[in-house]
């Protein structure tokens, strides 16, 4: 069945990634670690491990893999020092770090949709949202990993529920602001805006995809 993270979409039946209802183009052992990766999620997989899947009846070395890891990135416009999706697990292998999901019957995998994915836009990166709770701190396993001086591990949670998103501060030491103020509670998001997680400003987008950098404004209280 196909598996639907963020803005992708993973089909193993056609062998193909779609992102937004456009095919993105992985050679054939790309595809496959990317696969192994989602369906082993959360689970960390070894590098001997992936060469064993990959390369059955050949001697390949670290280096061939991570060429691999990288064209994978690089289709997921992934950043390997601040992951979103592939997770470097020191001296072991890679895990996928997103949260992934089966895709929703009857749905048409990689096909157009009327409205574009939710993301957080921070600086040049963007982070997808995906459906149900995505939380943003500076933990490797939060889904959106924000790893700023001033993010606490755990810092806030964005829930996806339909056409409705929402913000809420996790008990952060520094605070999440919307609007200017410090939240105390659930509050719907609106495309554009900019809410801050301690001094970090961040940009919550819905509508068409464009460019958008975010810069912090000065929050009351």
């Amino acid at each position: 069945m196909p598996v639907r993270f963020g803005p992708f979409v993973l089909d193993p039946e056609t062998r193909q990634l779609h992102r937004e209802g456009r095919e993105v183009h992985l050679t054939p052992k790309a595809w496959e670690l990317l696969e192994l990766l989602v369906r082993s999620r959360p689970r960390a997989v070894s590098k001997t491990a992936i060469r064993r899947r990959l390369w059955p009846d050949a001697h390949v070395g670290d280096g061939s893999l991570t060429v691999l890891v990288a064209e994978v990135r690089s289709g997921l416009g992934d950043d390997a020092r601040h992951p979103a999706w592939i997770r470097t697990v020191f001296r072991y292998g890679y895990a996928f770090a997103g949260e992934a999901a089966e895709a929703v019957a009857g749905s048409v995998p990689g096909a157009p949709s009327s409205q574009p994915a939710p993301r957080v836009v921070w600086g040049r990166r963007v982070l997808p949202i995906v459906e149900g709770e995505n939380v943003l701190g500076r933990d490797e396993n939060v889904g959106l990993r924000i790893d700023a001086p001033g993010i606490s591990r755990r810092h806030a949670l964005i829930c996806g529920r339909g056409a409705e998103t929402t913000l809420e501060d996790l008990g952060s030491k520094n605070g999440t602001y919307l609007r200017g103020r410090r939240l105390d509670g659930r509050v719907a998001l609106r495309d554009g805006d900019v809410f801050v997680l301690g001094e970090v400003a961040l940009v919550f987008r819905s509508g068409p995809l464009g460019g958008s950098t975010a810069t912090a404004p000065k929050a009351d209280g």
